[in-house]
């Protein structure tokens, strides 16, 4: 057999294989193929292997019945005058039941959802202020979903899920709310510093007042052991035969000279007692005694003259019986 003959074979297998290819198909898994007869509808064929007639035949679209996801960017304005864009991601998945409507009624479903998704939107959003418009993100994903699922179910458009998935305003008021934001937590830090500052300070005054308690109970018990000392010491110099007018001087004069030692024994002491000589404590012990003695003077010409006046009553009460 010449080279011709086996080129010419060769050449009629592929016309017949062609010829009988153009006589079936096959569709992907998750896709829906539209053929047309004559140019008209005829069938929706699912995923497989399928026949169609050549020239008769033609398939003329086919669909995904994957879930797909459009993202758009609304730039919109918010009640209180704040320009904010707002990115919504919107879920949808062709019906299966519905792929006629979705390829003969829609000529771009992208752009017929997006319409959709602006005017949700733009409709919400500046019904709302910036802080709401943060706080109620899914209010407005559940707004546009359900929109869209009235609007897109007649066209065989199934809507999954919507969401707000980014908010970003004009740079100027990010930067203002991130400072009325440290201000407030500066506030609230101050706040905090100064109740730690007033817990210190009461709890200083407790500390002080305590402390004050306890050191006057220490000076009352510490005067009076001094004054039952004193009383002892007066006790001990009647019985040596020395009243008690000369013990009080002895030991007031006893403690000047205790005290004169023990500032003696403090170099940094600034204190000068005056007068402060050994005359001066002579002078002063007799003063004290003499000043002792007119007291006494005093108190028995008192009692005198209040005996006298309670006979001189005896008498005239007496008399009056």
């Amino acid at each position: 057999m010449s080279v011709f003959s086996l080129l010419f074979y060769g050449l009629l297998v592929l016309l017949v294989l062609s010829f009988f290819s153009s006589f079936i198909f096959t569709v992907n898994q998750q896709t829906a193929a539209i053929i047309e007869r004559l140019g008209k509808f005829y069938s929706i064929c699912q995923a497989g292997l399928h026949f169609k007639i050549p020239i008769i035949d033609n398939i003329v679209g086919k669909l995904t019945l994957k879930i797909q996801q459009l993202d758009i960017l609304v730039d919109t304005k918010t009640k209180d005058n704040v320009f904010v864009k707002v990115k919504i991601s919107v879920q949808f998945q062709v019906i299966q039941d519905k792929v006629y409507e979705a390829f003969y009624k829609l000529d771009n479903s992208n752009s017929q959802i997006t319409s959709y998704i602006f005017d949700v939107v733009r409709a919400e959003v500046p019904k709302m202020r910036l802080d709401d418009v943060f706080e109620r993100k899914d209010d407005i994903a559940l707004a546009v979903k359900r929109e869209l699922e009235g609007s897109m179910l007649d066209y065989g458009y199934s809507i999954i899920k919507a969401l707000v998935t980014d908010l970003d305003p004009d740079d100027q008021v990010k930067q203002a709310m991130n400072r009325i934001n440290t201000a407030e937590r500066e506030k609230v830090a101050a706040e905090y510093k100064a109740e730690a500052e007033r817990i210190k300070i009461v709890a200083k005054a407790q500390a002080e007042a305590e402390s004050k308690k306890l050191q006057g109970k220490g000076t009352a018990d510490q005067r009076r052991e001094i004054a039952r000392g004193i009383l002892e010491s007066v006790e001990v110099l009647n019985n040596v035969g020395i009243n008690s007018q000369e013990a009080s001087a002895l030991i007031v004069v006893t403690q000047h000279y205790d005290t004169l030692q023990s500032m003696g024994e403090k170099t940094n002491t600034n204190l000068i007692l005056l007068p402060n000589s050994p005359g001066a404590a002579s002078e002063m012990l007799n003063n004290m005694i003499t000043s002792f003695n007119i007291s006494s003077r005093i108190g028995e010409s008192i009692n005198k003259k209040k005996n006298k006046n309670d006979i001189n009553k005896n008498h005239t009460q007496e008399n009056n019986k």
